[in-house]
């Protein structure tokens, strides 16, 4: 793995005077605050890595043989699977845009509020060459002594460096100081690679539900055919209570 040399700070509205920080997956730098919440939104979308459809079954059932077995016709067969491709095509982008717009007009659209300010929970941010490449997030649950991990998110040109482990390590360390006793997160991930950084970072797989349902969906008859997501659920127990 290649090894990159990143900052990892919490985002605050001023900069801040921290202690040194180690990553054997980032290299050696310093944790600072103080980027512009404008910057944590360039090429990080929130969660945006995690936003994929599994094939619906309506168009993964219609093969062309079966296609052409119905209507004996070639224009059809062909015509037929397009435009299925074409229909999740569309409501699978229509869903994506209007969970990120949810996104960016609620907690994204004022981190220190939202992550900053309640007590346990904070938004990092890594920084490579004065640019935002990745985000997380955590967020304190008093009822369960829990924090979850959230908007996890890093630059797909920096995709495979190790940034993505360093943030979620840091949300680890965040959760012990504090004292919580476990780390959750949720996740419609479908990549593979996704699910083993969880793993590697000592998540258990606490189950799976196909009828979640994302902010910003309708759940209308179209979109239930066509856009189909299987959620996740992930824990990391930190000391028994």
């Amino acid at each position: 793995m290649e090894e990159v040399t990143a900052h990892l700070g919490p985002l605050k509205p001023e900069a801040a005077q921290s202690r040194g920080f180690h990553d054997d997956n980032v290299g050696r730098g310093t944790l600072t605050g103080g980027a512009p919440r404008e910057r944590a939104h360039a090429r990080c979308a929130p969660d945006a890595e995690s936003l994929e459809s599994r094939t619906p079954l309506v168009a993964g059932s219609l093969s062309p043989a079966l296609c052409f077995a119905v209507s004996r016709s070639l224009v059809l067969t062909c015509l037929v699977p397009a435009g299925l491709l074409g229909l999740r095509y569309y409501y699978s982008r229509k869903v994506i845009l209007a969970y990120l717009e949810c996104a960016l007009h609620t907690d994204m659209a004022d981190i220190e509020q939202y992550y900053m300010k309640p007590p346990g929970s904070c938004f990092w941010v890594a920084v490579l060459d004065g640019n935002v490449v990745g985000i997380v997030a955590a967020r304190g649950h008093e009822e369960d002594n829990t924090v979850e991990l959230q908007r996890m998110s890093v630059d797909s040109r920096f995709r495979g460096k190790g940034i993505a482990k360093a943030l979620g390590r840091k949300v680890l360390e965040f959760a012990l100081v504090h004292n919580y006793s476990a780390v959750v997160l949720g996740t419609t991930a479908v990549k593979v690679a996704a699910h083993k950084l969880y793993e590697s970072l000592g998540f258990r797989h606490m189950g799976a539900s196909d009828r979640y349902v994302l902010p910003g969906m309708t759940h209308s008859l179209p979109e239930r055919l066509f856009f189909q997501v299987r959620y996740h659920r992930y824990r990391l127990q930190l000391r028994e209570e």
